[in-house]
């Protein structure tokens, strides 16, 4: 048997690649499915089935245009009710993949059309789970993107134990995402487990019975964005193929500021050191350099027009393919020339001052600066400023009229990058005097202040 595992990153997605006898399926592609090709070609493949664990909700999947430009069967939970060919996959069936035998097993709970995909390897012994979002690696998916949180967790617990903990402790964990996907809150860095660790160290399977469990689950759950629910239909309905997608175009300085006046929204990819420097005034800094794609869904949502400003086509085209990947399919142009074409155009430019910790400690110091804290809940709770003010980012374009705008403003976060998207949106509603800390509070802590 042939397996392969491929992680992306800016999502913390995992897809993986199975074959065996010259036939191979694919679970949970990305929405850009050159790289499955690649592989069936280098390897000697063709692709004959396509599975989908559940309806994603925190990216656009590449299932549709897969099965098309391969002839694949797409395998998806019968309780999907999708609206594009394929096949139901219920509790037992099975598909044949050259010598390896793939089970599939309904799993509801994070969703309810979710399914576990057991590998059994040529000697027909299970070998490995493909989980989707049912069994992360230290976690487990969250109940709230289907339904009742309470009645989806009474179901994710008997799946789990039911189902998933009856497997054999040796049989290996291969989940949908990793730490940083917002399905989960305590996902590990590890991008596989076994059964029998996860048995004995995952925090969720630790409650002593269902109650407990669906206590556990269903207090303090994270926000969820505002573009889940719409990638969950795109993803039902199978998104456009991306070679349908319109080319960037490429736009001079007065046609920028024109359709940004017009109401399109000017996202600024580069580092926060070089937006802090000078950019276009009402634009939005999220680097491409993080996890981009969640936060320009979160902040930029899908139904806006986008124009790109990055240092060089080559990074325009890759914030292109980025933001289609969470369903963003209006970035369609971009500013020619970057900042410095802006610039060169006697454009006006704006600038927001990024400090370091011993700088930031000294304008903060200063009377009447308003302090903001944007991490998440979780972080703020294990140390913060105690003169600051606790505003996730999530949440900051709900909570920043609480906000004077007449007083300075200084932001961090842990590392600064979510500090200069914060910053970037304060700006965007006419907020003026506001700095952040570089490094964010990882920094501030190594420097002992």
């Amino acid at each position: 048997m042939y397996f392969q595992q491929f992680f992306l990153s800016c999502l913390a997605h995992a897809s993986y690649f199975i074959g065996s006898g010259g036939v191979a399926a694919v679970v949970d592609p990305q929405r850009d499915v050159e790289i499955y090709l690649r592989e069936a070609e280098e390897h000697g493949f063709t692709i004959r089935y396509v599975i989908e664990t559940h309806l994603h909700a925190d990216f656009v999947s590449g299932h549709r245009e897969l099965a098309a430009r391969t002839g694949a069967q797409i395998y998806l939970g019968a309780r999907a009710h999708a609206t594009f060919p394929h096949q139901d996959a219920r509790e037992g069936d099975e598909l044949l993949v050259g010598k390896c035998r793939l089970t599939f097993l309904e799993t509801p709970g994070h969703t309810l059309e979710s399914i576990s995909v057991v590998v059994h390897d040529d000697e027909d012994k299970p070998s490995m789970v493909l989980t989707g979002d049912t069994l992360f690696i230290g976690d487990v998916g969250r109940p709230d993107l289907g339904g009742d949180p309470k009645d989806l967790a009474a179901m994710l617990y008997d799946s789990l134990h039911g189902k998933l903990m009856k497997l054999p402790d040796e049989v290996a964990v291969f989940p949908a995402h990793g730490a940083g996907s917002l399905c989960g809150r305590a996902m590990s860095t590890d991008r596989s487990s076994t059964i029998g660790r996860e048995r004995q160290t995952n925090y969720a399977l630790q409650a002593p019975d269902k109650a407990a469990f669906v206590e556990l689950l269903t207090s303090e759950l994270p926000d969820r964005p505002g573009y889940f629910a719409t990638d969950v239909e795109l993803n039902r309905a199978g998104a456009t193929p991306l070679g349908e997608l319109r080319a960037p175009q490429a736009l001079s300085p007065q046609e920028v500021r024109a359709r940004q006046e017009a109401g399109a929204i000017v996202l600024d990819t580069r580092d926060e050191d070089a937006y802090g420097a000078g950019h276009v005034p009402g634009s939005i800094s999220i680097s491409l350099d993080g996890q981009f794609a969640v936060w320009a869904g979160t902040v930029v949502g899908l139904e806006n027009d986008v124009i790109i400003v990055a240092e060089d086509e080559e990074r325009v085209h890759e914030s292109q393919m980025r933001l289609t990947r969470v369903g963003i399919d209006r970035a369609t142009a971009y500013l020619s020339g970057g900042v410095e074409a802006w610039k060169a155009a006697n454009m006006p430019v704006a600038q927001i001052a990024v400090l370091d910790p011993c700088e930031f400690a000294t304008a903060i110091a200063q009377p009447n600066v308003q302090v903001v804290d944007v991490r998440r809940p979780a972080e703020w709770s294990s140390g913060h400023l105690p003169f600051a003010v606790h505003m996730p980012l999530n949440r900051l374009m709900g909570t920043m009229r609480e906000l004077d705008p007449k007083r300075p403003i200084a932001l961090h976060c842990k590392s600064g990058y979510r500090s200069s998207i914060a910053a970037s949106l304060l700006e965007r509603e006419g907020f003026s005097n506001i700095v952040h800390m570089r490094g964010g509070w990882d920094a501030w802590q190594e420097t002992r202040l």
